[in-house]
């Protein structure tokens, strides 16, 4: 990627909107510009009413790493009263028409936590996904203490969270964290036929269906992810006071 390309590509398929995480040289890691660039493309694809659907995926052979740990060094990142993270967040958990991924490689912290906010999601044969909170010395992140249970069972959640280990494609379909395994080659073919078959569809029954499915978990999601943040910052100050571990905001570690 050169200087002058920006971190998050943007271009309409028919009534689809297709979001490429763009930094593929930190294998899609998420840095103050990308957190706040992905939220303020949510929120003109959400505004915008001849978009029916949003495609996430990412450039290169991640779909993302995380958060930026080398940015993360610098506590500047954090100062103001909207860092990235908190203001990507509760646009991704509210967006109000449906989001499809097609998780094209490496799905680390965020790139894997993500996903549970999307509603269909699509990922290649060669992709793995991990969460490595606990060994970077942080918690949850994206109200996945809430979701990760509800999406693959307590005991597998717990195991994922508590042992850190790579998921593969197809045990990322058992666990539920993605619809179906799709050859790498074909991915982005796929994802787009689907995009494009719900972005032929009428906005407002879309826009009320995608209402519904949100409205029954708004609140526990909404309150799960203050918890994590609480939780986090209690970690960090921690680590900074000489408790040891990596400070993280989405797990990087992606190899």
């Amino acid at each position: 990627m050169t200087a002058a390309e920006p971190v998050l590509l943007v271009h309409d398929d028919g009534g689809a909107r297709v979001l490429t995480l763009n930094r593929p040289g930190a294998l899609n890691a998420f840095d103050q510009e990308l957190w706040l660039a992905a939220a303020d493309a949510l929120e003109a694809a959400a505004e915008d009413d001849s978009v029916r659907c949003v495609l996430v995926t990412g450039a290169g052979r991640a779909f993302s790493a995380g958060q930026d740990l080398g940015e993360m060094a610098d506590p500047s990142v954090f100062e103001g009263s909207e860092p990235g993270y908190r203001r990507f967040m509760p646009v991704l958990e509210t967006f109000p028409k449906p989001l499809v991924a097609a998780v094209n490689g490496v799905g680390v912290g965020i790139g894997l936590t993500m996903l549970l906010h999307c509603d269909v999601v699509l990922i290649a044969r060669g992709a793995r996904l991990k969460v490595p909170f606990i060994s970077l010395g942080v918690t949850t992140e994206a109200s996945a203490s809430l979701l990760m249970p509800v999406t693959m069972g307590w005991q597998r959640a717990a195991e994922v969270l508590f042992t850190e280990p790579w998921i593969d494609a197809e045990q990322a379909v058992a666990d539920g964290l993605a619809l179906r395994v799709v050859d790498d080659a074909v991915l982005m073919d796929e994802a787009l036929d689907l995009a494009r078959r719900i972005g032929d569809l009428p906005l407002a029954p879309v826009v009320a269906t995608k209402r519904l499915l949100l409205a029954g978990r708004a609140d526990a999601v909404a309150a799960a992810r203050l918890r994590e943040l609480d939780a986090f910052e209690a970690r960090v100050g921690a680590m900074r006071g000489g408790g040891g571990g990596a400070a993280d905001h989405g797990g990087s570690g992606a190899s």
